[in-house]
């Protein structure tokens, strides 16, 4: 799995950093998982290498504008493109009526369905958002001035390492053997012998995880959704000089999203949705929000639109 930062920005937008989206693209299959979208996203997304038509699912952390403002007008392009075959969003209970709002407003209607998905009782319970053969979805509460929701994509253990060598040396030929044995199933040649998959494969590889927090000040839920995680996005709009600014508006500093990953267990942090207030042209410049997450998360890297950067 890969992901894009589509924008990195918080309230507003700046010259550099749009506001709030990012995609994540899965290792298995050619979809896409988008993750919040401000306005202007549908533009990101035309400048990046995402492909909006591969967008099946999208998940939203909370109603603030520059977390939804651009979704209503990127749910229009889509239907208009007539590519999209239907879209699962995932998001607080108010989400449903503003994006049906919007669209009947504009007397737009779109060529696919949509699905909503409310994750209040899947948060608040500990329950599986979503699940198929290789992945599963979790959310967690957050701790922001409105409701917000952080999601964990977990994908599911894969088979190990297949020793194509040691089949060519029992003389089985190369197809869609090769792939039933990868699997681990037992197959039965035409010459009368029988192998086991399990016995061509080496121990099963650990799935990937990547885990998305923003809104929030610092939270113990964040810390347990991103238990043992190989990626950690989370906010950090404030620069730790400005805590109390943070603590005021319910947003993290860079040090209490480092405590995140430490505390976690995180293999990797990436700091995001930063306040436009830190520029290159100001005291405090985005290079030393980095460093101030580093001293507590030395793993840590600083987030820039367009900047796509595997999981592990």
């Amino acid at each position: 799995m890969n992901i894009t930062f589509l924008g990195t920005s918080s309230g507003v937008p700046t010259l550099t950093r749009n506001v709030s989206s990012l995609a994540l693209k899965l290792s298995q299959s050619a979809e896409v998982y988008l993750f919040d979208c401000g306005e202007g996203t549908q533009h990101q997304l035309m400048r990046s290498k995402i492909k909006s038509s591969q967008i099946k699912k999208i998940f939203i952390t909370h109603m603030h504008g520059d977390h939804i403002y651009g979704l209503p007008g990127l749910l229009a392009t889509l239907g208009l493109s007539g590519k999209s075959k239907g879209i699962e969003i995932y998001g607080p209970s108010e989400l449903k009526d503003f994006i049906n709002s919007a669209l009947r407003s504009s007397f737009c209607k779109l060529s696919f369905p949509l699905h909503f998905v409310e994750v209040e009782n899947f948060a608040s319970e500990n329950k599986i958002l979503f699940e198929n053969n290789n992945l599963k979805v979790n959310c967690a509460c957050l701790k922001h001035k409105i409701p917000a929701y952080g999601y964990r994509v977990s994908e599911k253990d894969k088979p190990g390492l297949f020793d194509i060598k040691k089949a060519e040396t029992l003389r089985i030929a190369p197809g869609p053997i090769y792939s039933e044995l990868q699997q681990g199933k037992k197959v039965s040649l035409a010459d009368g012998r029988s192998f086991d998959g399990k016995d061509f494969c080496g121990p099963p590889r650990r799935g990937e995880s990547f885990v998305y927090c923003t809104d929030t000040i610092f939270s113990e839920s964040a810390v347990s959704l991103s238990k043992n995680a190989d990626l950690l996005v989370h906010e950090s709009t404030f620069s730790q000089e400005d805590e109390i600014m943070a603590y005021e508006k319910l947003h993290s500093t860079t040090v209490m999203a480092a405590r995140t990953a430490l505390l976690s267990n995180t293999k990797k942090l990436i700091i995001t949705h930063f306040s436009p207030r830190y520029t290159n042209k100001n005291s405090i410049t985005p290079s030393d929000l980095l460093k101030e997450a580093q001293k507590v998360f030395p793993n840590t890297h600083l987030a820039k639109d367009f900047l796509t950067t595997e999981i592990k």
